[in-house]
């Protein structure tokens, strides 16, 4: 049905829908379910990712490699004291994050949205979201839908990879999926949508993947959490009217060029970047 942001916008149009009714149709189809199969389904994921965004909010979930963990408790506990720079709102996104993160670490079960790498951004910026506008379990399904076409779009066009495109592919695509369904939630258009989307990426263009020991634990985590407030903030962006120079295909065939240009050492190899630093390559050695 679609290959393109450019034809999902089109079929939006002609059919008066929004992303995820398109996206839930050319599911059904292509595998051969009911609406209310599809629903269930969704509902299973939309779980595992409620379960994953809060396990770790109320006691420490050390990875199994025991360098990381615990952060997504302090930062709950910090926020919950109600003295926070940024507000409970990013506060409450970035611990839900995190807590994913660490249970992905901990080799717990998490929904790869897309990747596990990347798996704490959506989960929390829908949840967020559903907080912040007493939204329901059926409107957070559809948020998911819309996700997950702007996934299938990067996927199809560029690379959801680190070890292909960087951590722009991963936590990248990632906020540009929340920030998409974001959008559609709280009432924005499809071209709000893709706007959105299009900010998410490119405020993150050129991240590179690094990680500590080659283990999806440092500096995978904080990217999660500042993923998800870049998710939030495009949508804002989007919402305030703000349009995106770039169209949202455009945007992932640059972040497509802009992966291939990296060098193989920032690319999840863990020979570049913090992970290539001497307190890095001291983890490693304890890793290996």
């Amino acid at each position: 049905m679609f290959n393109k942001a450019t034809e999902l916008l089109n079929l939006c149009k002609e059919q008066n829908k929004k992303i995820s009714e398109i996206v839930m149709e050319k599911e059904m189809k292509h595998s051969k379910i009911s609406y209310e199969e599809l629903i269930d389904k969704m509902n299973d994921i939309l779980n595992t990712m409620v379960s994953s965004a809060n396990s770790a909010l109320d006691k420490e979930v050390i990875s199994v490699s025991k360098i990381s963990g615990g952060n997504a408790k302090k930062m709950e506990t910090y926020k919950n004291k109600g003295n926070t720079i940024s507000g409970n709102l990013i506060n409450s996104a970035m611990a839900r994050a995190l807590s994913t993160s660490e249970v992905n670490a901990a080799m717990g079960r998490i929904v790869a949205a897309p990747t596990a790498g990347a798996s704490g951004i959506l989960p929390s910026a829908l949840l967020t979201t559903r907080e912040r506008f007493n939204l329901s379990n059926e409107d957070m399904i559809h948020g998911l839908f819309t996700a997950a076409g702007i996934g299938e779009i990067i996927a199809k066009n560029a690379t959801i990879s680190g070890a292909e495109g960087g951590c722009q592919a991963e936590c990248g695509a990632a906020s540009a999926m929340a920030a998409a369904a974001i959008v559609e939630l709280v009432g924005g258009s499809v071209e709000t949508s893709l706007h959105a989307a299009s900010f998410a990426i490119i405020n993150i263009l050129g991240l590179v993947c690094d990680p500590i020991a080659g283990l999806v634990e440092f500096p995978c985590a904080l990217r999660n959490a500042s993923g998800v407030a870049n998710a939030l903030i495009s949508a804002d962006l989007a919402m305030a009217g703000i349009e995106s120079m770039i169209p949202f295909d455009e945007v992932v065939e640059a972040m497509y060029k802009v992966g291939k240009a990296m060098p193989e050492s920032l690319r999840e190899t863990a020979l570049g970047g913090v992970a290539a630093t001497p307190t890095g390559e001291e983890f490693k050695k304890k890793n290996l």
